[in-house]
């Protein structure tokens, strides 16, 4: 099936699809929104089937398999091997009900457990962040159109912004913040988080409770090719294909630079084991 893409690249082929995926979700953006509650407590719409079913059409054409969170919800879960895409067709689905355009299309694709392309689009405004083997960039989709795009890059300041909440979350935060030496708070919904770093926009994002895969790969895959770093709490870079845990990640911390996700992580490990 692949000759069939050979005038296009996977990347090029995930960017089409999130911004097919977009359209969709828009669509029922602009009329009320009908919320189910999944089995595990968490809200879905519509637009979430909706996106996955149009994102996985359009990969079809790679023959690679699609790990994707309503596909996995539904107890789809294909053969995964050692390349395949992970698709999160809404992260967010919270700030999708409450219309505050904090939400994100994700698509990355995996390699021997690595996310080594990824794909984050939000809807709303129209941002779009990328990155794979060629580096990373953001534009904006205007009309179908990915239009402006600049190569993007982490920034490293002496004292750190962090993407996270002092007031919400887990309580070892405040004292990561302060033996950090963090300047500032910068707070954004989904996956637009890693995007954060990869402009320079912020240089820390602790993650003290639950993902899963589909919530982080596409994100980690743009940060990591704009030069940051994602490390677990054991100082390893976060894998992927963890099927016998069910997809989901541990704590973890991203960064602008791998130094300060391993003394970021060394600090979680420790503040977490007090």
């Amino acid at each position: 099936m692949m000759s069939e893409a050979a005038a296009l690249s996977l990347t090029d082929i995930a960017v089409d699809a999130a911004i097919a995926a977009a359209e969709v979700i828009c669509a029922v953006y602009d009329r009320p929104i009908h919320v189910v509650t999944k089995n595990d407590g968490s809200p879905v719409t519509e637009a979430d089937a909706a996106a996955e079913a149009i994102i996985i059409e359009h990969l079809k054409i790679t023959g690679l398999p699609v790990l994707g969170e309503e596909s996995v919800a539904a107890g789809i879960i294909p053969q995964l091997g050692d390349r395949y895409f992970v698709v999160d067709p809404l992260d967010g689905t919270k700030e999708f009900i409450k219309r505050n355009g904090e939400f994100t299309v994700n698509i990355a694709l995996v390699e021997q457990g690595r996310p080594v392309m990824g794909v984050v689009l939000a809807p709303a405004s129209g941002d779009i962040f990328v990155g794979d083997a060629d580096g990373a960039w953001a534009g904006r989709v205007a009309a179908g159109v990915v239009v402006g795009r600049e190569a993007i890059k982490v920034g490293l300041l002496q004292r750190p912004k962090i993407v996270a909440s002092r007031s919400h979350g887990h309580a070892a935060l405040q004292q990561l913040c302060h033996t950090l030496e963090v300047e500032s708070d910068v707070s954004v919904g989904s996956s637009l988080k890693f995007c954060l770093l990869a402009r320079g926009d912020a240089q820390l994002y602790p993650r003290f409770t639950p993902t899963c895969e589909w919530d982080t790969a596409a994100g980690q895959a743009v940060l990591e090719a704009a030069g940051g770093a994602v490390l677990t709490l054991d100082g390893a870079p976060m894998r992927y294909g963890k099927g016998e845990l069910k997809f989901l990640n541990p704590y973890f911390i991203a960064a602008a630079s791998l130094e300060l996700a391993q003394t970021g992580a060394n600090e979680m490990r420790r503040l977490i084991e007090l």
